[in-house]
């Protein structure tokens, strides 16, 4: 039977039927699953915001609305191989991320307390080692994992 409301106890069914806890070292395994994957969310998060940084410094400068004969009207093809390459990196790993953050979502969904408390650690540690110090990239700061 599935938990409607908050409980604490080491009895858990996460995401699979086959992943039941019944034991004291089962659920604290699990918790640091849940903490683990919530840190390695926070790290791939910087890394796409780094790679979509970094295509954005690859892409062609607008050119002005006066044609000059320095500026070719066609970008030079290595740029536009490494921003389609910046960009497709950057698109894979946002789908792998909202995987795991819709995993993350779900893993909450069980009602665990426990849970609910080491994936929201993981994520505030994640956040604090992979993300805190991002001067340079910035980005609209979303604190729901599955966004």
């Amino acid at each position: 039977m599935m938990h409607m409301t908050l409980y604490w106890g080491v009895q858990v069914t996460l995401l699979v039927d086959s992943w039941r806890t019944d034991s004291w070292p089962s659920y604290l395994l699990t918790l640091l699953a849940c903490a683990l994957s919530s840190a390695f969310y926070q790290y791939l998060e910087d890394r796409r915001l780094r790679l979509k940084s970094a295509a954005a410094s690859y892409a062609p400068a607008p050119s002005s609305t006066e044609p000059s004969s320095a500026s070719p009207l066609i970008p030079k093809l290595h740029r536009l191989r490494r921003l389609n390459q910046a960009k497709l990196a950057s698109t894979v790993l946002f789908g792998v991320n909202s995987a795991i953050g819709y995993l993350l979502m779900l893993a909450i969904m069980s009602f665990n307390g426990g849970v609910f408390l080491s994936i929201v650690a993981g994520l505030t540690v994640g956040y604090w080692l992979f993300r805190c110090d991002d001067e340079e990239v910035s980005a609209v700061e979303n604190p729901c994992a599955c966004a």
